[in-house]
């Protein structure tokens, strides 16, 4: 349901977000942030957590070697994945509370920094916010056994700031 959600065209299209490897693994990444915050207790992943985000590990190691990634540099190309996720879902969760910095953190990391990241940004800013609000909202145990929904990004409405 996370790799699902995050290859919605609607990003790619409505939302500017770079339809490439990049920009793919990115919002996945986003995603998984959320969902996994979600299934945090007490400052711990529970199992159902922990099983989710092998599976994302090992969807992305399989996904380098259907690449073309030779073998000596998958555990390399991993550390940098797995550097990646730890940095980015830690700038998205610590900024939930505070949208201009949840703004600031998907300009940066979705868009790059690019001058216009900061036009498509804050609509992206709505649907996180959004999104974790309805992770909030959903049994633990329905999420853990793949049950889990996300807002339509289609009826996030665009905000003027």
């Amino acid at each position: 349901m996370i790799v699902a959600q995050a290859r919605l065209p609607v990003f790619y299209r409505d939302y500017a977000v770079a339809d490439t490897v990049n920009g793919r693994f990115d919002l996945i990444v986003l995603h998984l942030a959320l969902v996994l915050e979600r299934l945090t207790v007490d400052g711990q992943l529970d199992p159902a957590g922990q099983a989710v985000f092998d599976r994302f590990c090992q969807d992305m190691d399989d996904n380098l070697r259907e690449m073309g990634i030779s073998d000596l540099k998958v555990p390399k190309e991993m550390k940098r994945m797995g550097q990646a996720f730890y940095g980015r879902s830690k700038a998205y969760l610590d900024a939930l509370s505070d949208r201009r910095a949840l703004v600031s953190a998907l300009a940066r990391n979705i868009y790059g920094g690019a001058p216009s990241a900061y036009e498509a940004a804050p609509r992206l800013a709505d649907y996180v916010a959004a999104a974790a609000a309805a992770l909030k909202g959903q049994d633990v145990a329905a999420i853990a056994a793949g049950d889990v929904h996300f807002p339509d990004p289609a009826r996030v409405p665009v905000s003027g700031a």
